[in-house]
């Protein structure tokens, strides 16, 4: 334990230096690399000597083999006790990023660069991804570059020479790359959402490009259903995986759940990647998702790989945890245990937002009152009315909102950024 907790000032197990030491441990992105026209991965910790900081031997590249970065999930804003520093988990991966001998031909970043979407993030991420030794970084947005002005300060930054809400195409060595947005139109229960223009558009982009092409599409939230449950999936996904079933080679490349799951279904893998700020947990295992507090010691075990393996004709996915170390990727008892005693109850027309959940999920009141939201999780929360009757801005940790109704009648709403999470305000005479 020393050997990571060098300051323990708030008690908790871990100080900042000690959370940068373990996030090292992860290998914060992926290096992808084309070699022999077949696009293969490896996890930054699998090639970066620990005990040097340097690149492996063992990865040559040969000519006219190309490789580029996925980085996901940087949240930067964030602050809380899963990692009061992402700026600094962030620069780790760049100095892992820094140490190939082979400096990538470009970066992909799938979303989520910022936690609020506000400019002063946005100016922070800028000028830390300055410091990679690229020539180019992609971008496509997350839920949380869109929430607080529908994506236009996003889209004046990354999305300049982009069409609609920041959907394009390229090409880069004999590649065909597709970055798509699937978080800028979600509907209150719905997972994520491509669109039909940007479907049309798919369609029309993959015209020119021959089957025998690789092709890369990179979105935010997963292109398939990883678990509906907790909004991880694309609800118009199906479409968009018809266009690309002639191609000899499809990867789909997302972020959003801040964990490395794979799934290979006929000519298309499926890659999600590892935030570079928190880890969340893996489907199921938690009441919802969010961001984990890990102490120290148990980061190695939770912050691990799972890859899920897809067997056709069957009903389920297979899925394998491979943590970093031996253990168990659940929230901690006690830690689990705690959350659930200071969840607090409601008070008299309130809704208390905890656990990726409205409480109550229905409350009815008289004409004339004012309701009150008040969100407790570590996440950021907005309230929208399904009529778009009334909206909250982005509630931050203990942020609150209120909303008066004074006419009768039943106003249903969701969580513009977490759509799987309803709610309804039953208003009598």
């Amino acid at each position: 334990m020393s050997k990571f907790i060098e300051e323990d000032n708030n008690k908790d197990g871990i100080d900042r230096r000690g959370f940068l030491k373990c996030m090292a441990w992860t290998g914060t992105g992926v290096l992808w690399f084309m070699s022999g026209g077949t696009l293969k991965s490896l996890g930054l910790s699998q090639i970066i000597d620990s005990s040097t900081g340097k690149m492996k031997n063992g990865l040559n590249l040969k000519k006219g083999d190309y490789s580029f970065i996925q980085i996901s999930d940087s949240h930067i804003g964030f602050n809380k006790a899963a990692n009061p520093d992402v700026v600094g988990t962030l620069q780790a991966a760049i100095s892992k990023i820094n140490a190939l001998e082979v400096h990538p031909s470009f970066i992909i970043h799938t979303g989520d660069l910022s936690h609020l979407s506000k400019p002063s993030e946005f100016d922070t991420l800028e000028q830390v991804l300055k410091g990679i030794r690229t020539d180019k970084i992609f971008y496509v947005p997350g839920e949380h570059d869109f929430l607080a002005d529908n994506g236009s300060e996003y889209l004046k930054r990354f999305g300049k020479e982009t069409k609609g809400t920041g959907w394009y195409s390229f090409n880069a060595h004999g590649t065909h790359f597709i970055g798509l947005v699937n978080v800028a139109n979600l509907k209150a229960g719905g997972l994520g959402d491509l669109g039909s223009e940007q479907l049309e558009w798919l369609e029309d982009d993959l015209r020119a490009v021959h089957s025998s092409t690789p092709v890369v599409v990179f979105a935010h939230i997963p292109l398939w259903n990883v678990y509906p449950k907790w909004g991880w999936g694309t609800d118009d996904s199906a479409q968009a995986l018809k266009y690309l079933k002639r191609f000899g080679s499809v990867t789909v490349l997302n972020g959003h759940i801040h964990q490395v799951m794979q799934k290979v279904e006929g000519n298309i893998t499926f890659h999600t990647a590892m935030s570079t700020a928190f880890p969340q947990p893996a489907p199921g295992e938690a009441d919802s998702p969010g961001p984990m507090k890990v102490p120290a010691e148990k980061l190695r075990s939770m912050l691990g790989l799972a890859s899920v393996n897809y067997i056709e004709h069957m009903h389920t996915l297979a899925v394998i945890d491979s943590p970093l170390m031996n253990g168990v990727m659940t929230m901690p008892e006690e830690e689990g245990r705690k959350e659930k005693e200071s969840a607090g109850a409601p008070g008299k027309n309130q809704i208390i937002i905890k656990n990726y959940r409205f409480m109550p999920q229905k409350l009815t009141v008289k004409a004339g009152t004012k309701v009150t939201w008040i969100n407790t999780d570590e996440s950021p929360h907005l309230v929208l009315s399904d009529d778009k009757l009334f909206s909250s801005p982005p509630l931050d940790t203990n942020d609150k909102y209120s909303h008066l109704f004074d006419t009768p009648g039943d106003y249903k709403y969701f969580c513009k950024i977490h759509p799987m999470m309803v709610g309804e305000v039953v208003v009598k005479q």
